[in-house]
C-alpha cells in the first residue's frame, strides 16, 4: 500500500511544480527614454520630452543667455498645476525640469519644498550648543529668488465612437521678482489617438 502511495504523489508533486512555474512572473528592464505611447494618458516619455523641451526653450533664449553669461541668477521652481482630468505626477515632473536646470550650471536654486526642514535646522545649531558659534548658521542669511518658474498642464478630450483623441499643451513661463515681467515664456504641444479594440466584429 505504502509503494502504490508513493507512486500516485509523484504526478501530483510534478503537476504542482509545473502549475507553480508558470505562474512565475517574467520581469524585463524597459528604456526609461522610451517615447512609445502605450495609452492616451500623460506618460513617462511625455513627462521627459516636456522636461527637455522646455529646458532647452529657456536656455537658448537670447535675453535668458545674457542674463547667465557672467553670473549665475537665483531661481526657484513652482510645481506644475495640472489642469487636467488625470491623475498625473506632477511633482515628478517640477523636479525633472529643477534637475535638468542644475546641471546646466547656470543658475542657483532656492527649494521651498524644504524650507519647514532647513527653518528647523538652523533652530537646532543656534539652540543645542553644540557648534562652534564661527560655524552656526543664523537667520537672515538665506539668498532671495530673483527668478520664478510656473507651469500649467491642460487637456483638451475629444471621442468620436471608438477613437480617442486627446490633446496635451504645457506652459511654462520665467517671471522677474525684481520688474514683475515674464523674461520668458514657452509651451509644449502633445497629441495622442487610441482606439478601443471592438471584439465580436
Amino acid at each position: 500500500m505504502k509503494k502504490h502511495t508513493s507512486i500516485a504523489l509523484v504526478p501530483l508533486m510534478a503537476g504542482m511544480v509545473a502549475f507553480m512555474t508558470g505562474c512565475a512572473t517574467t520581469v524585463n528592464y524597459g528604456d526609461a527614454t522610451s517615447a512609445q505611447a502605450l495609452s492616451t494618458d500623460f506618460g513617462a516619455s511625455d513627462l521627459q520630452q516636456t522636461a527637455a523641451t522646455m529646458v532647452d526653450s529657456l536656455l537658448t533664449f537670447p535675453p535668458i543667455i545674457e542674463a547667465t553669461a557672467k553670473r549665475r541668477p537665483v531661481l526657484t521652481v513652482g510645481k506644475v498645476q495640472n489642469k487636467t482630468m488625470q491623475r498625473i505626477d506632477c511633482e515628478n515632473l517640477t523636479d525633472s525640469i529643477r534637475t535638468k536646470l542644475i546641471k546646466t550650471g547656470k543658475f542657483r536654486f532656492i527649494d521651498r519644498t524644504t524650507e519647514d526642514q532647513a527653518i528647523e535646522e538652523v533652530r537646532q545649531q543656534q539652540e543645542d550648543g553644540l557648534s562652534k558659534n564661527k560655524k552656526t548658521r543664523a537667520f537672515g542669511n538665506q539668498s532671495t529668488a530673483e527668478y520664478m518658474l510656473t507651469a500649467n498642464l491642460t487637456e483638451i478630450t475629444q471621442k468620436s465612437g471608438n477613437l480617442k483623441d486627446v490633446y496635451y499643451k504645457f506652459t511654462m513661463s520665467m517671471k522677474n521678482l525684481e520688474t514683475g515681467e515674464l523674461d520668458w515664456s514657452d509651451e509644449k504641444e502633445i497629441r495622442k489617438q487610441g482606439k478601443r479594440a471592438t471584439f465580436g466584429m
